[in-house]
Protein backbone atom coordinates (compact mmCIF):
# COMPACT_ATOMS: atom_id res chain seq x y z
CA UNK A 1 0.00 0.00 0.00
CA UNK A 2 2.71 2.46 -1.04
CA UNK A 3 2.72 5.39 -3.37
CA UNK A 4 5.13 4.84 -6.27
CA UNK A 5 8.41 6.71 -6.24
CA UNK A 6 11.50 6.58 -8.43
CA UNK A 7 14.17 6.67 -5.76
CA UNK A 8 13.76 3.06 -4.67
CA UNK A 9 12.22 1.55 -7.77
CA UNK A 10 15.43 -0.26 -8.67
CA UNK A 11 15.69 -1.85 -5.25
CA UNK A 12 12.02 -2.78 -5.30
CA UNK A 13 12.47 -4.54 -8.60
CA UNK A 14 15.35 -6.52 -7.17
CA UNK A 15 13.46 -7.51 -4.05
CA UNK A 16 10.26 -8.51 -5.82
CA UNK A 17 10.19 -11.64 -7.92
CA UNK A 18 7.38 -14.09 -8.54
CA UNK A 19 6.59 -17.31 -10.26
CA UNK A 20 6.11 -20.12 -7.74
CA UNK A 21 5.82 -20.26 -4.01
CA UNK A 22 7.82 -22.72 -1.91
CA UNK A 23 5.30 -25.52 -2.24
CA UNK A 24 5.29 -25.31 -6.01
CA UNK A 25 1.98 -23.49 -6.48
CA UNK A 26 1.92 -21.26 -9.55
CA UNK A 27 1.69 -17.53 -9.02
CA UNK A 28 1.40 -14.79 -11.64
CA UNK A 29 4.06 -12.48 -10.28
CA UNK A 30 7.16 -12.32 -12.45
CA UNK A 31 10.30 -14.15 -13.62
CA UNK A 32 10.39 -17.92 -13.63
CA UNK A 33 12.45 -19.75 -11.04
CA UNK A 34 15.71 -20.88 -12.69
CA UNK A 35 15.45 -24.52 -13.74
CA UNK A 36 18.44 -25.43 -11.55
CA UNK A 37 16.38 -24.78 -8.41
CA UNK A 38 14.40 -27.96 -7.90
CA UNK A 39 13.75 -27.73 -4.13
CA UNK A 40 10.09 -27.52 -3.15
CA UNK A 41 9.79 -26.58 0.49
CA UNK A 42 7.40 -28.44 2.81
CA UNK A 43 4.17 -26.48 3.07
CA UNK A 44 4.53 -26.30 6.86
CA UNK A 45 7.76 -24.32 6.51
CA UNK A 46 6.14 -21.39 4.69
CA UNK A 47 5.32 -19.46 7.86
CA UNK A 48 7.77 -21.09 10.29
CA UNK A 49 10.40 -19.66 12.59
CA UNK A 50 13.16 -21.90 13.88
CA UNK A 51 14.34 -22.41 17.47
CA UNK A 52 17.71 -23.98 18.34
CA UNK A 53 17.56 -26.35 21.31
CA UNK A 54 20.68 -26.97 23.39
CA UNK A 55 19.45 -30.03 25.34
CA UNK A 56 22.61 -30.18 27.49
CA UNK A 57 22.18 -26.67 28.89
CA UNK A 58 18.39 -26.29 28.73
CA UNK A 59 17.53 -27.82 32.12
CA UNK A 60 19.45 -28.99 35.18
CA UNK A 61 18.75 -32.57 34.06
CA UNK A 62 19.87 -31.93 30.47
CA UNK A 63 17.52 -34.60 29.07
CA UNK A 64 14.88 -34.96 26.38
CA UNK A 65 12.18 -35.56 28.97
CA UNK A 66 13.09 -32.45 30.96
CA UNK A 67 13.12 -30.32 27.82
CA UNK A 68 9.76 -31.73 26.77
CA UNK A 69 8.09 -29.78 29.56
CA UNK A 70 8.95 -26.59 27.65
CA UNK A 71 7.03 -27.57 24.52
CA UNK A 72 3.76 -25.83 25.51
CA UNK A 73 5.69 -22.63 26.18
CA UNK A 74 7.52 -22.79 22.83
CA UNK A 75 4.29 -23.58 21.01
CA UNK A 76 2.70 -20.53 22.61
CA UNK A 77 5.76 -18.51 21.58
CA UNK A 78 5.02 -19.28 17.92
CA UNK A 79 7.94 -21.62 17.19
CA UNK A 80 7.45 -23.72 14.05
CA UNK A 81 10.67 -25.76 13.80
CA UNK A 82 12.72 -27.15 16.70
CA UNK A 83 16.37 -27.74 15.81
CA UNK A 84 18.00 -30.15 18.26
CA UNK A 85 21.77 -29.97 18.56
CA UNK A 86 23.45 -33.40 17.99
CA UNK A 87 21.84 -36.20 19.99
CA UNK A 88 24.40 -38.99 19.45
CA UNK A 89 27.07 -40.23 21.91
CA UNK A 90 30.22 -38.11 22.19
CA UNK A 91 33.73 -39.46 21.78
CA UNK A 92 36.09 -39.88 24.75
CA UNK A 93 39.48 -39.79 23.02
CA UNK A 94 40.91 -36.24 22.87
CA UNK A 95 37.64 -34.93 24.30
CA UNK A 96 37.52 -31.22 25.10
CA UNK A 97 36.30 -30.24 28.56
CA UNK A 98 34.46 -32.63 30.85
CA UNK A 99 31.54 -33.46 28.55
CA UNK A 100 33.08 -32.90 25.12
CA UNK A 101 31.71 -31.29 22.00
CA UNK A 102 28.30 -32.44 20.86
CA UNK A 103 29.78 -32.29 17.33
CA UNK A 104 32.29 -35.06 18.10
CA UNK A 105 30.11 -38.03 17.14
CA UNK A 106 31.02 -41.49 18.43
CA UNK A 107 28.14 -43.48 16.92
CA UNK A 108 25.75 -42.19 14.26
CA UNK A 109 22.83 -44.51 15.03
CA UNK A 110 22.40 -44.36 18.81
CA UNK A 111 21.30 -41.75 21.35
CA UNK A 112 23.60 -40.07 23.85
CA UNK A 113 22.60 -41.73 27.16
CA UNK A 114 23.17 -38.40 28.93
CA UNK A 115 20.08 -37.13 27.10
CA UNK A 116 17.90 -40.22 27.44
CA UNK A 117 16.83 -43.05 25.18
CA UNK A 118 15.57 -43.41 21.63
CA UNK A 119 12.10 -43.86 23.12
CA UNK A 120 12.50 -40.54 24.96
CA UNK A 121 13.51 -38.81 21.75
CA UNK A 122 10.62 -40.34 19.83
CA UNK A 123 8.23 -39.22 22.59
CA UNK A 124 9.61 -35.67 22.35
CA UNK A 125 9.14 -35.62 18.58
CA UNK A 126 5.60 -37.02 18.89
CA UNK A 127 4.66 -34.37 21.45
CA UNK A 128 6.10 -31.62 19.25
CA UNK A 129 4.09 -32.92 16.30
CA UNK A 130 0.91 -32.89 18.39
CA UNK A 131 1.52 -29.20 19.00
CA UNK A 132 2.00 -28.39 15.33
CA UNK A 133 5.79 -28.09 15.54
CA UNK A 134 8.37 -29.96 13.47
CA UNK A 135 11.77 -31.27 14.59
CA UNK A 136 15.10 -31.35 12.78
CA UNK A 137 18.31 -32.95 14.05
CA UNK A 138 21.80 -31.53 13.85
CA UNK A 139 23.85 -33.79 11.57
CA UNK A 140 27.66 -33.91 11.54
CA UNK A 141 28.64 -35.50 8.23
CA UNK A 142 32.11 -34.00 7.81
CA UNK A 143 33.96 -35.62 10.71
CA UNK A 144 33.71 -38.01 13.67
CA UNK A 145 35.28 -38.49 17.09
CA UNK A 146 38.76 -40.08 17.12
CA UNK A 147 37.30 -43.15 18.83
CA UNK A 148 34.17 -43.34 16.67
CA UNK A 149 32.69 -46.60 15.57
CA UNK A 150 33.59 -45.71 11.98
CA UNK A 151 37.23 -44.97 12.86
CA UNK A 152 37.53 -48.40 14.42
CA UNK A 153 35.63 -50.39 11.79
CA UNK A 154 36.39 -48.40 8.62
CA UNK A 155 39.63 -46.43 8.99
CA UNK A 156 39.85 -46.36 5.18
CA UNK A 157 36.89 -43.93 5.14
CA UNK A 158 39.02 -41.10 6.57
CA UNK A 159 41.50 -38.65 5.11
CA UNK A 160 45.05 -39.17 6.33
CA UNK A 161 48.29 -37.28 6.86
CA UNK A 162 51.37 -38.11 4.75
CA UNK A 163 52.30 -40.46 7.57
CA UNK A 164 49.00 -42.30 7.20
CA UNK A 165 47.45 -40.95 10.42
CA UNK A 166 43.97 -39.55 11.04
CA UNK A 167 43.81 -35.78 10.87
CA UNK A 168 41.41 -33.06 12.03
CA UNK A 169 39.52 -31.22 9.27
CA UNK A 170 40.51 -27.85 10.76
CA UNK A 171 43.58 -27.16 12.89
CA UNK A 172 41.58 -26.01 15.92
CA UNK A 173 39.25 -29.03 15.87
CA UNK A 174 41.61 -31.46 17.59
CA UNK A 175 38.81 -33.60 19.02
CA UNK A 176 37.55 -34.80 15.61
CA UNK A 177 38.91 -36.43 12.44
CA UNK A 178 38.07 -35.80 8.80
CA UNK A 179 35.97 -38.14 6.65
CA UNK A 180 36.81 -38.88 3.00
CA UNK A 181 33.82 -38.52 0.67
CA UNK A 182 35.65 -40.05 -2.25
CA UNK A 183 34.63 -43.39 -0.68
CA UNK A 184 31.29 -44.63 -2.08
CA UNK A 185 30.80 -46.89 0.92
CA UNK A 186 31.01 -43.91 3.30
CA UNK A 187 28.44 -41.99 1.25
CA UNK A 188 26.07 -44.93 1.32
CA UNK A 189 26.51 -45.41 5.07
CA UNK A 190 25.93 -41.72 5.82
CA UNK A 191 22.79 -41.51 3.69
CA UNK A 192 21.40 -44.66 5.27
CA UNK A 193 22.17 -43.29 8.74
CA UNK A 194 20.23 -40.10 8.02
CA UNK A 195 17.29 -42.15 6.74
CA UNK A 196 17.51 -44.24 9.93
CA UNK A 197 16.52 -41.26 12.12
CA UNK A 198 13.61 -40.36 9.87
CA UNK A 199 12.21 -43.85 10.36
CA UNK A 200 13.16 -44.47 14.00
CA UNK A 201 12.47 -41.05 15.52
CA UNK A 202 10.08 -39.59 12.92
CA UNK A 203 12.11 -36.38 12.69
CA UNK A 204 11.37 -33.92 9.88
CA UNK A 205 14.81 -33.13 8.52
CA UNK A 206 18.30 -31.94 9.38
CA UNK A 207 20.52 -28.98 10.15
CA UNK A 208 23.80 -30.03 8.52
CA UNK A 209 27.01 -28.95 10.21
CA UNK A 210 29.63 -27.21 8.00
CA UNK A 211 27.69 -28.44 4.97
CA UNK A 212 30.00 -26.74 2.47
CA UNK A 213 32.93 -28.94 3.55
CA UNK A 214 31.03 -32.00 2.29
CA UNK A 215 30.66 -32.48 -1.50
CA UNK A 216 27.48 -30.94 -2.85
CA UNK A 217 26.70 -33.97 -4.98
CA UNK A 218 26.50 -36.06 -1.79
CA UNK A 219 23.85 -33.72 -0.40
CA UNK A 220 21.98 -33.67 -3.72
CA UNK A 221 21.80 -37.46 -3.82
CA UNK A 222 20.97 -37.78 -0.12
CA UNK A 223 18.08 -35.32 -0.34
CA UNK A 224 16.49 -37.49 -3.01
CA UNK A 225 16.88 -40.61 -0.88
CA UNK A 226 15.45 -38.96 2.24
CA UNK A 227 12.44 -37.69 0.31
CA UNK A 228 11.56 -41.32 -0.40
CA UNK A 229 11.11 -41.84 3.35
CA UNK A 230 9.16 -38.62 4.06
CA UNK A 231 9.18 -34.95 3.03
CA UNK A 232 12.11 -33.26 4.78
CA UNK A 233 13.38 -29.78 5.59
CA UNK A 234 17.12 -29.31 5.19
CA UNK A 235 19.18 -26.46 6.69
CA UNK A 236 22.84 -26.02 5.75
CA UNK A 237 25.31 -24.36 8.08
CA UNK A 238 26.91 -22.38 5.28
CA UNK A 239 26.66 -19.21 3.27
CA UNK A 240 27.53 -19.75 -0.37
CA UNK A 241 29.15 -16.32 -0.70
CA UNK A 242 30.74 -15.90 2.72
CA UNK A 243 33.87 -17.89 3.66
CA UNK A 244 33.77 -19.25 7.21
CA UNK A 245 36.48 -17.82 9.43
CA UNK A 246 37.81 -21.28 10.25
CA UNK A 247 38.97 -22.17 6.72
CA UNK A 248 41.43 -20.31 4.44
CA UNK A 249 39.69 -18.18 1.83
CA UNK A 250 41.67 -19.96 -0.88
CA UNK A 251 39.90 -23.20 0.08
CA UNK A 252 36.40 -21.70 -0.02
CA UNK A 253 34.32 -22.78 -3.00
CA UNK A 254 31.72 -20.13 -3.96
CA UNK A 255 30.08 -22.60 -6.34
CA UNK A 256 28.67 -25.04 -3.82
CA UNK A 257 25.08 -24.41 -5.00
CA UNK A 258 23.61 -26.00 -1.89
CA UNK A 259 20.22 -24.34 -2.34
CA UNK A 260 19.46 -25.71 -5.78
CA UNK A 261 18.84 -29.41 -5.19
CA UNK A 262 19.80 -30.25 -1.60
CA UNK A 263 18.83 -27.65 0.98
CA UNK A 264 15.76 -25.58 1.79
CA UNK A 265 17.80 -22.99 3.67
CA UNK A 266 21.34 -21.84 4.45
CA UNK A 267 22.61 -19.43 7.08
CA UNK A 268 22.45 -15.72 6.29
CA UNK A 269 26.00 -15.28 7.58
CA UNK A 270 26.62 -12.13 5.57
CA UNK A 271 23.68 -10.39 7.23
CA UNK A 272 24.81 -11.61 10.64
CA UNK A 273 28.30 -10.19 10.08
CA UNK A 274 26.91 -6.97 8.65
CA UNK A 275 24.75 -6.38 11.72
CA UNK A 276 27.77 -6.87 13.97
CA UNK A 277 29.71 -4.39 11.82
CA UNK A 278 26.94 -1.80 12.03
CA UNK A 279 26.85 -2.25 15.81
CA UNK A 280 30.60 -1.56 15.94
CA UNK A 281 30.22 1.58 13.83
CA UNK A 282 32.20 0.06 10.97
CA UNK A 283 29.24 0.20 8.56
CA UNK A 284 25.87 1.94 8.35
CA UNK A 285 22.30 0.98 7.63
CA UNK A 286 22.90 1.96 3.99
CA UNK A 287 24.84 -1.29 3.65
CA UNK A 288 21.64 -3.21 4.42
CA UNK A 289 20.18 -2.04 1.10
CA UNK A 290 23.21 -3.30 -0.81
CA UNK A 291 23.09 -6.59 1.05
CA UNK A 292 19.41 -7.16 0.23
CA UNK A 293 19.91 -6.23 -3.41
CA UNK A 294 22.87 -8.60 -3.67
CA UNK A 295 20.82 -11.43 -2.18
CA UNK A 296 18.10 -10.99 -4.76
CA UNK A 297 20.61 -10.91 -7.60
CA UNK A 298 22.10 -14.13 -6.29
CA UNK A 299 18.91 -16.05 -5.43
CA UNK A 300 15.31 -16.25 -6.61
CA UNK A 301 12.76 -15.07 -4.06
CA UNK A 302 11.74 -18.66 -3.26
CA UNK A 303 15.06 -19.40 -1.54
CA UNK A 304 15.16 -19.37 2.28
CA UNK A 305 17.99 -17.74 4.25
CA UNK A 306 18.13 -17.99 8.05
CA UNK A 307 18.61 -14.78 10.07
CA UNK A 308 19.61 -14.60 13.72
CA UNK A 309 21.30 -12.58 16.43
CA UNK A 310 22.69 -15.57 18.35
CA UNK A 311 23.39 -19.30 18.06
CA UNK A 312 25.37 -21.92 19.96
CA UNK A 313 28.59 -20.92 18.15
CA UNK A 314 27.98 -17.18 18.31
CA UNK A 315 27.01 -17.21 21.98
CA UNK A 316 29.92 -19.33 23.16
CA UNK A 317 32.72 -17.96 20.98
CA UNK A 318 31.76 -14.45 19.81
CA UNK A 319 29.65 -13.33 22.74
CA UNK A 320 26.04 -12.78 23.65
CA UNK A 321 23.93 -10.40 21.58
CA UNK A 322 24.26 -7.91 24.44
CA UNK A 323 28.06 -8.00 24.21
CA UNK A 324 28.09 -7.69 20.42
CA UNK A 325 25.04 -5.53 19.71
CA UNK A 326 24.70 -3.59 22.95
CA UNK A 327 21.51 -1.58 23.32
CA UNK A 328 20.40 -2.62 19.83
CA UNK A 329 20.08 -6.31 20.70
CA UNK A 330 16.28 -6.14 20.58
CA UNK A 331 16.01 -3.82 17.55
CA UNK A 332 18.23 -6.26 15.66
CA UNK A 333 16.02 -9.14 16.78
CA UNK A 334 13.06 -7.25 15.30
CA UNK A 335 15.01 -6.72 12.08
CA UNK A 336 16.00 -10.37 11.66
CA UNK A 337 12.41 -11.45 12.34
CA UNK A 338 10.84 -9.13 9.77
CA UNK A 339 13.31 -8.98 6.85
CA UNK A 340 12.80 -11.55 4.06
CA UNK A 341 14.09 -14.84 5.44
CA UNK A 342 13.39 -17.21 8.32
CA UNK A 343 14.20 -15.98 11.84
CA UNK A 344 15.99 -18.20 14.34
CA UNK A 345 16.00 -17.92 18.13
CA UNK A 346 18.62 -19.69 20.25
CA UNK A 347 17.99 -21.32 23.62
CA UNK A 348 17.94 -18.70 26.35
CA UNK A 349 17.33 -15.61 24.23
CA UNK A 350 13.84 -15.38 25.67
CA UNK A 351 15.54 -15.34 29.09
CA UNK A 352 17.64 -12.29 28.06
CA UNK A 353 20.68 -14.54 28.49
CA UNK A 354 23.68 -12.34 29.20
CA UNK A 355 26.37 -14.96 29.59
CA UNK A 356 28.35 -17.15 27.23
CA UNK A 357 27.36 -20.77 27.76
CA UNK A 358 30.29 -23.12 28.20
CA UNK A 359 30.57 -25.36 25.17
CA UNK A 360 32.25 -28.47 26.58
CA UNK A 361 30.86 -28.49 30.12
CA UNK A 362 27.53 -28.34 31.91
CA UNK A 363 26.24 -24.76 32.16
CA UNK A 364 22.49 -24.61 32.72
CA UNK A 365 20.61 -21.63 31.29
CA UNK A 366 19.27 -19.29 34.03
CA UNK A 367 15.71 -18.69 32.81
CA UNK A 368 14.78 -15.95 35.31
CA UNK A 369 11.05 -16.17 34.55
CA UNK A 370 11.58 -15.60 30.81
CA UNK A 371 11.67 -11.78 30.70
CA UNK A 372 11.61 -11.70 26.87
CA UNK A 373 9.03 -14.44 26.39
CA UNK A 374 6.33 -11.93 25.41
CA UNK A 375 8.72 -10.04 23.11
CA UNK A 376 9.57 -13.16 21.09
CA UNK A 377 5.99 -14.42 21.24
CA UNK A 378 4.76 -11.25 19.53
CA UNK A 379 7.50 -11.39 16.89
CA UNK A 380 7.20 -15.08 16.04
CA UNK A 381 3.40 -15.04 16.15
CA UNK A 382 3.39 -12.12 13.71
CA UNK A 383 5.74 -14.08 11.47
CA UNK A 384 3.50 -17.11 11.70
CA UNK A 385 0.23 -15.36 10.97
CA UNK A 386 0.91 -12.41 8.68
CA UNK A 387 0.54 -13.03 4.90
CA UNK A 388 3.22 -10.48 4.01
CA UNK A 389 5.91 -12.29 6.04
CA UNK A 390 5.70 -15.74 4.44
CA UNK A 391 9.03 -17.48 3.81
CA UNK A 392 10.06 -17.62 0.18
CA UNK A 393 6.85 -16.04 -1.11
CA UNK A 394 7.72 -14.23 -4.36
CA UNK A 395 4.46 -12.27 -4.24
CA UNK A 396 5.33 -10.66 -0.92
CA UNK A 397 7.07 -7.35 -1.57
CA UNK A 398 9.77 -5.55 0.38
CA UNK A 399 10.00 -1.77 0.01
CA UNK A 400 12.56 0.38 1.75
CA UNK A 401 11.23 3.72 2.96
CA UNK A 402 13.48 6.71 2.13
CA UNK A 403 16.00 7.47 4.85
CA UNK A 404 15.16 11.05 5.75
CA UNK A 405 16.27 11.34 9.35
CA UNK A 406 19.70 9.81 9.91
CA UNK A 407 21.84 6.84 8.86
CA UNK A 408 20.91 5.49 12.29
CA UNK A 409 17.30 4.98 11.19
CA UNK A 410 15.99 2.21 9.00
CA UNK A 411 12.40 1.69 7.86
CA UNK A 412 10.68 -0.61 5.42
CA UNK A 413 7.34 -2.14 4.49
CA UNK A 414 6.53 -5.78 3.78
CA UNK A 415 3.24 -6.19 1.95
CA UNK A 416 1.20 -8.69 0.03
CA UNK A 417 -2.00 -7.37 -1.52
CA UNK A 418 -3.70 -5.37 1.25
CA UNK A 419 -1.77 -7.04 4.10
CA UNK A 420 1.11 -4.86 5.28
CA UNK A 421 3.75 -4.62 8.00
CA UNK A 422 5.68 -1.41 8.65
CA UNK A 423 8.98 -1.60 10.57
CA UNK A 424 10.79 1.50 11.87
CA UNK A 425 14.10 1.39 13.78
CA UNK A 426 16.40 3.91 15.41
CA UNK A 427 19.75 2.23 16.04
CA UNK A 428 21.50 5.39 17.16
CA UNK A 429 22.26 7.00 20.51
CA UNK A 430 20.19 10.11 19.78
CA UNK A 431 16.46 10.64 19.18
CA UNK A 432 15.42 11.18 15.56
CA UNK A 433 12.25 12.43 13.92
CA UNK A 434 11.23 10.20 11.03
CA UNK A 435 8.75 11.27 8.35
CA UNK A 436 6.69 8.52 6.73
CA UNK A 437 7.35 9.77 3.19
CA UNK A 438 5.71 7.72 0.43
CA UNK A 439 3.57 5.76 2.90
CA UNK A 440 -0.05 5.57 1.80
CA UNK A 441 -2.40 6.80 4.49
CA UNK A 442 -4.08 4.20 6.62
CA UNK A 443 -4.83 2.88 10.07
CA UNK A 444 -2.12 0.90 11.86
CA UNK A 445 -1.69 -1.00 15.11
CA UNK A 446 1.68 -1.26 16.84
CA UNK A 447 2.68 -4.82 17.65
CA UNK A 448 4.22 -4.39 21.09
CA UNK A 449 2.06 -1.65 22.61
CA UNK A 450 -1.25 -2.24 20.85
CA UNK A 451 -1.43 1.49 20.04
CA UNK A 452 -3.67 2.31 17.08
CA UNK A 453 -2.72 5.29 14.95
CA UNK A 454 -3.34 6.78 11.54
CA UNK A 455 -0.18 7.21 9.46
CA UNK A 456 0.56 8.64 6.05
CA UNK A 457 3.13 10.47 3.95
CA UNK A 458 2.98 13.59 6.14
CA UNK A 459 3.16 11.73 9.46
CA UNK A 460 6.14 12.37 11.73
CA UNK A 461 7.39 9.87 14.27
CA UNK A 462 9.82 10.68 17.08
CA UNK A 463 12.14 7.74 17.61
CA UNK A 464 13.98 7.56 20.90
CA UNK A 465 17.42 5.90 20.89
CA UNK A 466 17.50 2.15 20.22
CA UNK A 467 13.80 2.07 19.38
CA UNK A 468 11.85 -0.52 17.42
CA UNK A 469 8.29 -0.17 16.20
CA UNK A 470 6.32 -2.68 14.17
CA UNK A 471 2.93 -1.72 12.75
CA UNK A 472 0.26 -3.83 11.07
CA UNK A 473 -2.02 -2.05 8.63
CA UNK A 474 -5.66 -2.38 9.66
CA UNK A 475 -8.48 -2.83 7.17
CA UNK A 476 -9.87 0.54 6.08
CA UNK A 477 -13.39 -0.61 6.90
CA UNK A 478 -12.38 -1.19 10.54
CA UNK A 479 -13.61 1.99 12.26
CA UNK A 480 -14.11 0.41 15.66
CA UNK A 481 -11.14 2.09 17.25
CA UNK A 482 -12.03 5.71 16.36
Amino acid sequence: MLKPYLLLSGLLALLTSCNQNGSGTAAECGPAVPAAYTIRHPAWASNASIYEVNIRQYTPEGTFRAFEAHLPRLQQMGVGILWLMPVQPIGQLKRKGTLGSQYSIQNYRTVNPEFGTMADLRHLVDEAHKRGMHVILDWVANHTAWDSELAQEHPEWFTKTKQGQFRPPVADWQDVIDLDYSKPELRRYMTESMAFWLREADIDGYRCDVAGLVPTDFWNDTRQQLQKVKPVFMLAEWDELYPPTFIPKAEFDPNTKLLEKAFDMTYGLRLHTLLDSIAKGQKTTAHLDKYLADERRRYPAQVYLMHFTSSHDVNSWDGTEYERLGKNALPYAVLTATLPGMPMVYSGQEAALKKRLRFFDKDTIPWNDYPLQEFYTKLLTLKKNHPALRNGDPCSEFVRLPANASPDTYAFVRHKDAAEVLVVLNLGNKPHEFMMRELESGNFQELFTGQRIRLGATSKMLLTPHTYRVYERLPEQDKSWF
